[in-house]
């Protein structure tokens, strides 16, 4: 199940949470992607608070929302750069995006699998997908009224294995979101630095959600040819009937000999000499 496009909204910009949230996450994308000029970023879910370092550096950004979560107008004091679409259809060609973020995507679709055929569809050959999730063993995926809570939260080996069943190779994996999801005063005010001793202590245990970097692993191209190996022996000769009536067979020691067909008229052979 999807959050409203409004709650997410909400949250990431108008709560200190949110908006602590959003910096400690976004901190560790642009880390990932520091050089983004001249590619084309995609973001699939609610990703839009995300790529608003890519803006000013990136040929092309556009926030793919989906349509049970809803659309906004994204950034809202620029020109769109966001647009609704189905879950498993997205209106971006083939192997077209060079950095792809996905959030608040995967973990509330019913439709996983498709999802991530779909990823893979529109991922360049060197493209990187990022995925953003809630952490199974993490405070967040556990404490009600953030967008974390919501949805089916991955362990690292679940996440993999899924990217791998689809053609991902993972390559690398941080966390993020290490203080815990409270909004009270103190630990607002000590948010940042919990998140800098996390990520120094840990690459991924205790951190609210996951970040797993992955490409795709192209099958290798095959060549024409015959295969190395033949199933079957070619038996050019079995069956053919040669004229006069006489067919080649073979004697188990291997040697040919001549037999004539009993349905052979007389003296075919002989006509045969003649004419020869």
């Amino acid at each position: 199940m999807h959050l409203d496009v409004t709650d997410l909204r909400d949250f990431y910009y108008t709560t200190t949470l949110g908006r602590t949230a959003q910096k400690a996450v976004r901190d560790r994308i642009v880390a990932l992607w520091p050089e983004p000029k001249g590619q084309t970023v995609a973001g699939y879910g609610f990703a839009a608070p995300m790529l608003r370092p890519f803006l000013d550096q990136a040929r092309r950004v556009v926030a793919l929302m989906p349509g049970p979560q809803g659309v906004m107008h994204w950034p809202p004091e620029l020109d769109n750069h966001s647009v609704l679409v189905e879950e498993t259809r997205w209106p971006l060609a083939t192997d077209s995006v060079d950095l792809l973020l996905v959030m608040h995507g995967l973990e509330s679709t019913h439709r996983p699998a498709a999802v991530l055929e779909e990823c893979a569809r529109v991922l360049s050959p060197r493209g990187q997908a990022l995925f953003v999730l809630p952490n199974r063993s993490g405070l967040w995926a556990r404490r009600e009224g953030t967008p974390f809570a919501l949805g089916r939260p991955y362990s690292l080996s679940q996440i993999e294995a899924q990217l791998r069943a689809h053609g991902f190779v993972p390559e690398d994996h941080q966390a993020a979101l290490f203080f815990p999801p409270r909004d009270t005063p103190f630990w607002l005010r000590v948010a940042m630095p919990l998140e800098r001793a996390g990520r120094r202590l840990s690459r991924y245990h205790a951190g609210g959600v996951l970040m797993v970097q992955a490409r795709l692993e192209r099958p290798a191209p095959t060549r024409p040819g015959l295969r190395d190996a033949v199933n079957r022996p070619l038996r050019v000769l079995d069956g053919v009937t040669q004229p006069g009536g006489v067919r080649p067979a073979l004697r188990r020691d291997g040697a040919m000999r001549r037999v004539c067909a009993e349905s052979s008229p007389p003296g075919a052979g002989r006509r045969l000499t003649d004419k020869a």
